[in-house]
């Protein structure tokens, strides 16, 4: 897997397209989920678009967005493992090369996720703990989760 991280205005639009589609393909299409996909936060100077390529192909993304954007800690969104790259670890190596670079970015801060409450278990394994009740967030079940500054410098 080849990591890349990016600024919205230092994407091409080539790339842009593919990460869009992406997106748009699992959380709107797969997951049948009509809300709207994009929104501000991928334009705003400080987001990091983290994208994972393996053989020219998108595999994985994940949204950062900086702390004080949606949650008072940093925070990893958008995560997506593409249909065809699900059966490796791919999954385990994205939120790790997040974490890296929440801690790159941000280093004094928590970084917090709305992780979809079935992803529990899979965040945990990372440090991440929960501290809300599950919530719908539109039409699916969510959590909201935290990996402390403290357990950051042990990633």
């Amino acid at each position: 897997m080849e990591w890349q991280q990016a600024t919205f205005d230092a994407l091409d639009t080539r790339t842009l397209f593919t990460l869009m589609k992406l997106r748009v393909d699992v959380f709107v299409v797969e997951q049948a989920c009509a809300y709207p996909e994009l929104d501000t936060h991928d334009t705003a100077p400080d987001t990091v678009h983290l994208m994972g390529w393996l053989n020219g192909e998108l595999a994985a993304y994940a949204r950062i967005l900086a702390p004080g954007a949606s949650y008072p800690g940093s925070s990893i969104g958008r995560v997506i493992i593409a249909p065809t790259h699900r059966n490796g670890q791919w999954g385990h190596q994205l939120i790790r090369q997040a974490i890296q670079v929440c801690q790159q970015q941000w280093p004094a801060q928590n970084i917090e996720i709305g992780a979809q409450a079935h992803l529990q278990r899979f965040y945990q394994k990372h440090d991440f703990v929960a501290f809300s009740d599950v919530y719908l967030e539109d039409g699916i079940p969510h959590i909201d989760m935290r990996l402390s500054v403290s357990e950051t410098s042990a990633v």
